[in-house]
């Protein structure tokens, strides 16, 4: 039997993608699962995530919610123990990409990007210290753009760099009450978020710059929350560089 067996998890943007997959792996390890959505076009998306743990033998809800607003983040964990009686596992994917240069980024869409990648994680980790059960585990998605120096993604990095600070911070704080803190940093993903992005050029790219010419898959990531949260529960205020080479430091 899975050490997670009967344990209940949150996972933000959990509906699809890579929070989907890591809905679902914790599923087959015995997690309950609260699985949070953002918009209308993503409920059906919940609602097959939903039925696939509940295939599994574990139990699951839909919560929809938009995370920039702490009031959301309060519902999103106050619905998990309502269904669960508890929380020992948050995981954090929330994200919004954006690759524009400096001199053309706009206020909106600056203001956007920190919402949606920094002020979300702060207090979806604000909400993991209060709420979550001793021992439990948060992990947050970050990116490997974080060890890179190019162009263009100036507000995307800029916004989850903040993260590994609020990681650091939490880890100690929480660690008292034995719950690790750490973030996860892919890198450039094969999900649609990434194509719109770049162009065909900087995608072949960004494939040669990783083991097997390829992009990091949504199956290299969703294996590592799960063990952060299991069996690597030792690693604690860490952001571990998932991308098979293509940055480091």
């Amino acid at each position: 039997m899975s050490e997670l067996a009967g344990k209940s998890a949150i996972v933000a943007a959990g509906a699809k993608n890579l929070g989907g997959l890591i809905s679902t792996t914790l599923a087959t390890r015995g997690v309950n699962v609260a699985v949070h959505y953002n918009s209308d076009s993503s409920a059906a998306d919940a609602d097959d995530t939903v039925a696939a743990v509940e295939a599994v033998g574990a139990r699951a809800i839909k919560v929809q919610g938009d995370l920039t607003k702490p009031a959301n983040v309060t519902a999103l964990f106050d619905a998990a123990v309502g269904a669960f009686g508890g929380i020992d596992i948050a995981v954090n994917t929330v994200g919004k990409v954006l690759r524009k240069p400096i001199v053309e980024t706009t206020e909106a869409e600056y203001d956007s990007m920190f919402d949606i990648n920094s002020k979300a994680a702060y207090f979806f980790l604000q909400e993991a210290g209060r709420r979550l059960n001793d021992n439990g585990s948060v992990i947050s998605v970050v990116t490997s753009l974080l060890a890179a120096y190019t162009d263009g993604y100036s507000t995307y990095a800029g916004a989850k760099s903040p993260v590994e600070h609020f990681t650091r911070a939490a880890s100690k704080e929480f660690g008292v009450r034995g719950i690790n803190v750490n973030n996860v940093a892919p890198g450039p993903m094969d999900t649609p978020f990434f194509y719109p992005q770049e162009t065909p050029e900087r995608a072949e790219f960004h494939k040669s710059q990783a083991m097997g010419n390829r992009l990091t898959d949504i199956s290299d990531i969703a294996p590592l929350v799960v063990f952060l949260a299991g069996d690597g529960h030792w690693i604690n205020g860490q952001t571990i560089f998932a991308n098979g080479g293509y940055t480091t430091r």
